[in-house]
């Protein structure tokens, strides 16, 4: 659990031995998929989930296979189809814009169903402990659209102990479930985050992601690109579909 992330290291310049090895020292079986390039800068693998896709879902030079990570003890089923999901909830409002791409051929995936849950500024989750008399608070279903993207209008998500701050997603396409896993924000947009009064409350005891297991078998792959300040954020990730 005090694992700190690895170093991204670019395809084209790591050998298919070290690459096996990596793979194997992470336990996750997916090796990253490059598309239209040799190769993915550190700096791109260090932005979203490596494929870099800007607002607009066009997709850049390389792409990959976002990591499966824990589905999580929280999931409900039958979330509602719809963009707000805070409802009313206190916290800094974040609009996340979500990139769902195919990772072999770096094509947008119209008509995938993407939902999201999260915890609230007080730590809570919608439908269990402090969170058990609602069932929706920061829980939603979207169906990206011709560029494969959905946006979700939320909040900067609560943490929790135990856990790094995190978001949890769920991808559907043509009927089946191709991807589940986490997504994370980067330790000083945290700091920042929680200087907002609906979470500073509760002190600075956050998980940093490098102390989290599951953030350490995804990675910078799985880091939402933030902007904006506590009082408005927005913020972009690719997701690398089979």
């Amino acid at each position: 659990m005090n694992s700190r992330p690895g170093v991204a290291v670019p395809l084209g310049v790591i050998s298919r031995r070290e690459l096996l090895t990596l793979a194997g020292a992470t336990g996750l079986g997916l090796v990253a998929v490059a598309c239209g390039s040799t190769s993915i800068s550190p700096s791109a693998l260090a932005t979203t989930s490596g494929a870099t896709a800007a607002p607009s879902g066009q997709p850049v030079a390389g792409c990959i296979l976002t990591p499966e990570l824990d589905e999580g003890p929280y999931y409900l089923d039958g979330e509602a189809t719809r963009r707000n999901i805070t409802d009313g909830h206190p916290g800094s409002p974040l609009a996340l814009t979500i990139s769902v791409v195919a990772a072999r051929g770096c094509a947008p995936v119209a008509g995938a169903s993407v939902e999201v849950w999260h915890a609230d500024a007080a730590g809570d989750y919608s439908g269990f402990g402090n969170g058990s008399s609602s069932r929706t608070f920061l829980r939603g279903v979207q169906v990206t659209d011709a560029a494969g993207l959905v946006t979700f209008d939320t909040i900067y998500p609560g943490w929790y102990p135990g856990r790094a701050v995190h978001i949890h997603i769920k991808v559907r396409n043509g009927g089946s479930t191709v991807h589940t896993g986490q997504l994370f924000f980067l330790d000083t947009a945290n700091a920042t985050a929680f200087a907002n009064p609906a979470y500073s409350a509760r002190g600075d005891k956050w998980v940093h992601n490098g102390d989290d297991g599951i953030y350490t078998q995804g990675g910078s792959s799985t880091i939402v690109e933030i902007k904006g300040t506590a009082s408005a954020y927005t913020g972009a990730v690719t997701v690398g579909i089979a």
